[in-house]
Formats: structure tokens, sequence, C-alpha cells
């Protein structure tokens, strides 16, 4: 038998590819699960998204190869967008690059600056991705903690005193996935600063920027963030365009060259009509979100409901697509988690697959109907 290559020995199979065939089985067996564990928005949508997109297709040009760069028009747009929302400048033909997805993103980023040996910040709790791509390059993962007793950001003063002469990336994301956590315009010039003054990229990882979140922030509308600061955002949340993969990266020319040597090589660009749809998205008026967030506003009042059934509790200030809920004393999340899914039919993310920090902790999804939601309420 033809063996793998080793690095396959260093990660495991992306634990919700796993958990998902199994809640597929049991619902195929007649199990009548309500799954409250992924974020992936169940709304459709904008109309006009959908209308570009099927517009397009009678275009001469849809059915070519497109630019490793996207359309001009699609950086324009999110220029636009980071202008409008982020109060960002940047330059549509040099500090832009869209991708199909920003999870991908995380490997084209990494394969770009990490060398096998380098040294990779990563938070604990956080994306499980962040630590599966730098094992697959075979760069080592250093595990900073993010505590809720310090709103789940990095104690900086206590990074300052580590070794941090092999970092050479640090992955933060704010908003914060799982926790829900925001980081300040000051924090953000902090982590600029400490960032500089040990050569290390930056990365903010920042899709949830727009859900039940009053105030979008960009780490690159920190003084100097440029330098050292790259940003990943996606229209997968914003926008329920999950399925459709469009990501962008933003940051300095010099940076975006690197990235763009390794996707060139991955991808041959993304297809006409997603482009088409995703300029129309990031156009959308403050409309969109307001009625986006009136749902989520619902669904997330009936969770805070089912967690207290539950005994949890959780920060009624947290933002984004979870909600982040601290078990009672004693409870272990992955077991709390499977009593609830075989004796209630609901599935829960427990949270120590975000990483040690995360035990004690499981993540609700708002990606469920009310009526879902009810249900689930009336079941516990």
């Amino acid at each position: 038998m033809i063996q793998v290559a080793n690095r396959l020995h260093s990660v495991e199979e992306y634990y919700f590819s796993k958990k998902l065939r199994e809640v597929a089985l049991l619902k195929a067996s007649g199990k009548p699960i309500i799954n409250l564990g992924i974020g992936s928005p169940d709304l459709q949508p904008p109309h006009k998204v959908i209308s570009a997109l099927t517009e397009s297709l009678t275009d001469e040009n849809a059915h070519k190869y497109q630019s490793y760069q996207g359309l001009p028009e699609l950086r324009e747009a999110i220029v636009g967008f980071y202008k409008e929302h982020y109060q960002v400048n940047l330059s549509p033909s040099t500090e832009v690059l869209p991708l199909m997805g920003s999870k991908e993103g995380i490997m084209h980023i990494s394969m770009a600056f990490l060398n096998p040996g380098d040294e990779v910040l990563i938070p604990n709790p956080g994306y499980p991705t962040y630590q599966a791509v730098t094992k697959l390059l075979e760069a080592k993962p250093i595990f900073y903690d993010l505590k809720e007793k310090n709103n789940w950001l990095p104690d900086l003063e206590a990074l300052e005193k580590k070794d941090l002469s092999k970092v050479k990336l640090m992955w933060i994301s704010y908003p914060h996935m799982p926790t829900g956590a925001t980081a300040s315009h000051a924090f953000f010039n902090q982590l600029v600063a400490f960032a500089k003054h040990h050569n290390i990229l930056v990365v903010n990882d920042n899709p949830y920027s727009f859900i039940l979140n009053d105030s979008p922030r960009s780490i690159l509308s920190a003084h100097g963030a440029k330098d050292v600061c790259l940003e990943l955002n996606s229209l997968s949340k914003t926008f329920n365009m999950a399925g459709w993969r469009v990501g962008m990266v933003l940051g300095n020319n010099e940076h975006l060259n690197a990235i763009l040597k390794v996707k060139s090589n991955m991808d041959s660009g993304m297809f006409y009509g997603i482009q088409k749809g995703a300029i129309e998205a990031l156009k959308c008026s403050k409309l969109w979100y307001l009625s986006l967030n009136n749902v989520y506003e619902q669904r997330r009042v009936l969770i805070w409901k089912l967690a207290d059934a539950l005994n949890c509790r959780y920060d009624k200030k947290a933002t984004g697509l979870f909600v982040w809920a601290k078990l009672p004393p004693y409870l272990k999340s992955e077991e709390f988690i499977e009593t609830v899914l075989k004796n209630n039919h609901i599935f829960i993310a427990p949270g120590t697959i975000f990483g040690s920090n995360g035990e004690g902790y499981v993540r609700f999804s708002l990606c469920a109907t009310t009526e879902d939601l009810e249900e689930a309420i009336s079941r516990i």
C-alpha cells in the first residue's frame, strides 16, 4: 500500500467533517436531530446577488478562465466596502487579493511565509484550522492563552516574557471565534507595536464583523498596521454566501505578492458569476445588515433561553454567529454534548475542539430556525 506523507500523521480529519457524518447517520435512522453545532448560514443571500449571478451567465466572458487577482470591479468593491465600514483606505491594484474562501487563505498565507521549524502563535481557544495548517507545513504551533477573565484577549505582557525569536506568524480573530469577544482600537494599536518589536506577521481573521456587532473594526485601521499585519475577510457569514466561497486578504503589496505566488499555483481564478454576485453583495445598504441582525437577535434570545435551561451562563455583550456558554462546575464539554445529543437529539459543539481552554464551555450556533430553537427548548 502506498504510504501517505508524514505530514498527515500530525493532523486529524476536521472535527465537523467527522461529526456531521455521525449526525447525518442519526438523522437517516429517523432521529429528529436539531443541529446547533455548525455556523452554516441557513438564510438566503440578498436577492440582487442571486440576480447578478444568473444574469452574468450569458456574458461572453463568463465561462473563461478568470484573473488570479479577481475582476478589477470586485477589487474596487472590496476597497469601497472597507472604506465605508472600517474607515480603511486600500489600493485596489496592490492591497487587495480576492480568495476562494478565507479558509483557503489560511493555507495560502502559511505556505507563503512559513518554513519547517518556524513558530506560529495560535489562540487557545481558536479556530482549529490555524493549528492544522501550521502542522501540515511542519512549522511549530505555540499556543497563547485566551481566558474569560481577560475578556478573551491575549496577554501581551506575558507573551513579551517568552522567547519569540523563532515566531514568524501570529493568528488572531476579532470578533473572536468561538467566544464572540471583540477587540478595541487601542488593543489593535498595542498589537501592532508588539508585532513590529518582534518582527511578527499578525493575521486577523475577520469574518464575523457584522453579525450582532455595532462596531465593526479592522486591524488595518491601526497606525502602521500594513507594515506587519494582514486581514482575512469573507462574504460567507455577512451575506449568507458560505457555499459560494468568496473571501479576501488585505495588506501591503509585498505581502500580497508573496501570497499570490502560492495562490496562482493552486487555482485558476474565481468563477465570473460568483465575482459578479460578490460585487453586488459588497454594495448592500445598511438595511441589509439591519434585517439580517433582526433575525439573529430573535434567535439569540431563544439560544439564551436554551442555555438557561441547561444551567449554562453566557455573556450578553458577546457578538457573532454563536453563543459561547460556560457549563455548570465539574461538567466536561464532550461528555455534556454527547449526553444532550443522545437524550435530546440536539447537537452542540464542545468547547474543547477549539483548544484546551475551551474545556467547560460549549458553543451554540444561531444558524437554526426559531421553530427548531423553540423545539430544542421544549426538549430540554
